[in-house]
């Protein structure tokens, strides 16, 4: 550490410390470095809890271990745990100071969270079904068995908004027809537009949208890989939700986009197109100063897709949506931080194939079991009882 007289140091404002088994380890949660650490690196990072001279901290240490000091010194500012004052800090460490009002638990859960591996479907059912042998799968249902039963009304099938809900699925498998622009515009209008304005007191002017925000901060913007939409030039636009318009970000072509987008996932590489839910997260810590305004966020993201779905197939087109993203692959794309703007969620649309009835359940390997027919789902067999 050159000139180490005249410099100071601080730990990061973003370290969480946990124990990992029998090792203990600091994390920077703006960055993602994990480290293990010993008890000198705490010791360091104890003393650098704001900014201190360098010399301060040699002071008093044998002569000739201070070069090794030194070099620690240098390690831990290279793994994003010690700040040199006056070095230029990374993006998402600027970015992640604006949580500062949700840190450390929204941050860490957010990071930590992102960039997960992801395995194929064959591998997965090998899992699953070598799990199902010690641990059986949980059950679907909760019962209160000796509670007094109150029979309900049947809900009535005949109104074409509970054929909508009935009719939703998760599509697997599309049409080689493209989907047409007007439908599709239609879909990100009904889905993420702002139908109108309304005023509250002490804010001023909020949008209002066809789902629900809390707050009516509306943090989730949509961006779409356009593939197969007639009308529309394939490449990645912004949805501009009160201009109704899409607004081109990047039009050159993307091999294996949906692959690289959606690891693992090879029954929507067909889709016309995808739509990213990414959260603006400033627009809910300016409302709340709290970290659980970050849950608020996530099902803002919930009611989007699912009305994302709902419209999609009351539109007569085939939806589906996953949250196995690749998170940092997909922000870059998109010229997002990660931080102040990542995306969350992701869902697809494209045409129904032609003869081919809605799948009979959102799970890749599962389908409808006629009365008495057995069915091989990941792991297990299942019989549906007879009536």
């Amino acid at each position: 550490m050159a000139g180490a007289a005249a410099v100071s140091c601080r730990r990061s404002p973003h370290l969480v410390c946990f124990w990992r088994d029998s090792q203990f380890v600091v994390q920077n949660y703006a960055t993602g470095t994990l480290v293990a650490a010993d008890a000198l690196t705490c010791d360091v990072l104890n003393f650098f809890h704001d900014w201190r001279p360098v010399r301060a901290f040699l002071a008093g240490r044998p002569a000739a271990a201070r070069s090794g000091f030194r070099l620690l010194l240098n390690r831990l500012i290279d793994l994003a745990l010690l700040e040199r004052r006056g070095a230029r800090r990374s993006e998402r460490e600027r970015a992640m100071d604006a949580w500062q009002a949700w840190n450390p638990a929204a941050g860490f859960f957010h990071t930590a969270t992102k960039d997960v591996p992801f395995i194929d479907m064959p591998r997965q059912v090998r899992v699953l079904g070598a799990k199902t042998r010690t641990t059986p799968m949980p059950s679907a249902l909760k019962r209160y068995r000796a509670a007094e039963r109150i029979p309900l009304t049947a809900t009535p099938s005949t109104s074409e908004f509970v054929n909508v809900l009935l009719k939703r699925r998760t599509w697997r498998r599309f049409g080689a027809q493209p989907v047409d622009a007007k439908a599709f515009g239609a879909l990100l209008n009904l889905t993420g537009g702002v139908q109108r304005w309304a005023y509250a007191e002490g804010e001023g002017q909020v949008a209002l949208k066809t789902s629900p925000s809390g707050g009516a901060r509306h943090s989730i913007e949509l961006y779409a890989l356009a593939r197969r939409v007639r009308g529309l030039r394939a490449g990645l636009y912004h949805y501009a939700a009160a201009a109704h318009c899409l607004e081109l970000i990047d039009s050159r072509p993307r091999a294996r986009a949906i692959e690289r987008f959606l690891p693992r996932q090879p029954w929507f590489e067909n889709a016309a197109a995808i739509v990213f839910f990414a959260a603006v997260f400033e627009r809910e810590l300016w409302r709340y100063g709290y970290p659980r305004a970050y849950r608020a966020v996530l099902i803002e993201a919930g009611h989007l897709c699912q009305t994302f779905c709902l419209t999609a197939t009351w539109l007569g087109l085939a939806p589906f949506c996953t949250m196995a993203l690749a998170d940092s692959t997909i922000e870059k794309e998109l010229r997002l931080d990660g931080v102040s703007e990542s995306v969350l969620y992701a869902a697809g649309v494209g045409s129904q194939p032609a003869g081919v009835e809605p799948p009979a359940a959102a799970h890749p390997s599962a389908r409808s079991l006629d009365r008495g027919e057995v069915a091989r789902f990941p792991g297990r067999i299942v019989r549906r009882r007879r009536r």
